[in-house]
């Protein structure tokens, strides 16, 4: 019996390394292919930025000029670091209303019909058509641009949460209940593992409204930040300025999901292995 665990064992490390080595293959390979794609896509811009008029369009090496300009005076630190409070402030505000709301709504059935149908029009609304209200309510600093950012995102948050809830295995819920587990163990321990994935695409889509609500805030209020220097270079027909401060918006979105797709391995770890998708 000894021998057949010895032989075992060494078998299981091969497996285990083998499949690291195809991890590292085909997360390098993702890296190149991602990489010739920014390649062709800035390209492709150079190229037909360079046939139109230059106030309707920058090539990416002035945009390139510009930003670096921006960095060097800094315009784009400030507007940065200006942009940055409200829309972290907002962004967790968004987390710590929108989680705890999809787990009540999606583990009982009478807060779903009580308010269900409240979060599922907050999504479908066009927040642009409340920012007027939200600057007679909050003003034209910080405070809208926060409230903008959390009522953006705390309903993608909330909705994704939910509908883990409602995908959680039932037999998990079923154990729980037979061995006398309260309600608030039962969401502790079974729901909320089970849901963690859920969270995380929520967190993902709420990068993206987040980004939208900072920059509508930016837009109406014109005070400062990365949307302030949007419409100042759209005014004075600065279009390297305004697609550098663009990049800058795109740039921090995808870093931002990376981020998310980081804590979502630590925290999940198993999900990555169970989930289809190609490879």
């Amino acid at each position: 019996m000894t021998a057949l665990v010895d032989q075992a064992a060494p078998a299981d490390d091969e497996t285990a390394l083998s499949r690291k080595i195809r991890s590292q293959s085909r997360s390098g390979r993702d890296r190149l292919v991602t990489a010739a794609g920014v390649v062709v896509l800035l390209v492709i811009w150079e190229l037909a930025a360079r046939q139109v008029d230059p106030i309707l369009a920058a090539p990416p090496s002035a945009v390139l000029k510009a930003l670096i300009s921006m960095i060097g005076d800094g315009t784009m630190l400030t507007a940065v670091w200006e942009s940055a409070q409200p829309f972290l402030t907002g962004y967790v505000l968004a987390i710590v209303v929108g989680v705890p709301l999809g787990l009540l709504i999606g583990r009982f059935r009478v807060v779903e019909a009580a308010i269900g149908w409240l979060v599922i029009a907050g999504y479908a609304m066009p927040m642009i058509a409340l920012t007027p209200v939200f600057m007679l309510w909050f003003g034209l600093g910080f405070a809208v641009k926060a409230a903008m950012v959390m009522t953006m995102t705390v309903f993608a948050i909330a909705i994704n949460t939910w509908n883990g809830v409602q995908h959680v295995p039932r037999t998990l819920i079923e154990v729980g209940t037979v061995f006398c587990a309260s309600q608030s163990r039962i969401l502790s321990q079974i729901v909320i593992p089970s849901v963690i994935p859920s969270i995380m695409t929520g967190l993902r889509i709420g990068i993206g409204k987040a980004v939208v609500g900072i920059v509508i805030a930016e837009f109406f209020t014109a005070i400062g930040g990365v949307g302030g220097v949007i419409v100042d270079a759209g005014h004075s027909f600065q279009p390297d300025r305004m697609f550098a401060a663009v990049v800058v918006l795109m740039a921090a979105a995808v870093a931002l999901t990376g981020l998310i797709g980081l804590i979502e391995r630590r925290l999940a770890p198993w999900n990555r292995s169970i989930a289809g998708g190609s490879r």
